[in-house]
């Protein structure tokens, strides 16, 4: 005789039952407070719409320490003559552990005569099988942290433009710089100039965003790699991303075919110590004027 739908959701009320029995603290198990009286409206009036699946999650204390390691349940209508959907997870533990995990899990599972009830006993297979997992994970912790600590590189990049004008550029050009977050500046006007810096794949990004599809007359003209134990962050010249536009030589109205002050730019440049950087733009050293 073929099982109801009807036949399975009574027996996994009967199961939740029987849980909140065994977990009757609150936020041992974590259920919808509308699945249970949605499958019992479905089960008072059998034709309509199927309920939504049962979902809930069981916090279960393993060890001494009583570490929680929490099972996610997910229950297909046809259960328990179908398995049902386990995931074991904790904070406790790495990756690689939680995968071994449930891979076990999983495997204990198949194990089992097919057409009976098998949270409970998956329950009770998470708690006495997940502490090897937990002192595993434990043991690669401490040794990670004996590990040379990991080096990060900060990337700046310097490009040269004949010149920035068009607004919609300078839109493309400062969102990429935000999405990515990279710090710097663009200098509008002629000669365009802008730098970024941040890790090296955002800054490549960056750069290959801002040339598509055919940016003529720009070049990067230099990049900077600076490496560090701690975060790239401290080694930032810039504390964000600057618009910079300083008074044009002479007056031109509203022509947008003006030179740059490059004096305010030079000292632009060393008060962020990047004076340098001025010669390798331009191919002259740059000279404050007396004032």
């Amino acid at each position: 005789m073929a099982v109801t739908v009807k036949e399975c959701l009574e027996l996994q009320l009967l199961e939740v039952e029987m849980l909140l029995s065994m977990f009757p603290k609150k936020g041992e198990i974590k259920l919808d407070e509308d699945a249970v009286p949605g499958v019992q409206c479905y089960l008072r009036n059998a034709g309509g719409a199927l309920p939504p699946q049962l979902e809930y999650s069981i916090a279960i204390d393993v060890g001494e320490a009583k570490v929680k390691v929490e099972l996610q349940v997910l229950l297909p209508h046809m259960y328990p003559h179908v398995p049902p959907q386990l995931f074991a997870r904790s904070d406790a533990l790495h990756r690689q552990q939680q995968l071994q995990l449930n891979t076990g899990l999983a495997s204990h599972i198949s194990s089992l005569d097919s057409g009976e009830l098998c949270v409970c006993d998956a329950v009770q297979w998470v708690k006495d099988n997940s502490l090897p997992y937990l002192e595993d994970s434990k043991i690669s912790s401490e040794s990670a942290s004996k590990e040379v600590v990991v080096k990060e590189t900060l990337h700046r990049m310097w490009i040269y433009s004949h010149h920035i004008y068009r607004q919609e550029l300078r839109k493309k050009i400062f969102d990429s710089a935000k999405k990515l977050n990279l710090t710097g500046f663009c200098l509008t006007g002629k000669p365009g100039v802008i730098c970024v810096e941040g890790l090296r794949e955002n800054c490549e990004e960056f750069w290959r965003v801002i040339r598509y599809p055919n940016w003529k007359h720009i070049s990067c003209k230099h990049v900077e790699n600076i490496e560090t134990e701690g975060s790239i962050d401290n080694l930032r010249l810039f504390c964000a991303f600057e618009d910079l536009q300083f008074q044009a030589h002479g007056d031109y109205g509203l022509r947008n075919d003006y030179h740059m002050d490059l004096g305010q730019f030079l000292e632009f440049l060393k008060q962020h110590q990047s004076g340098h950087v001025f010669q390798i733009l331009f191919g002259v050293e740059g000279k404050l004027s007396d004032k």
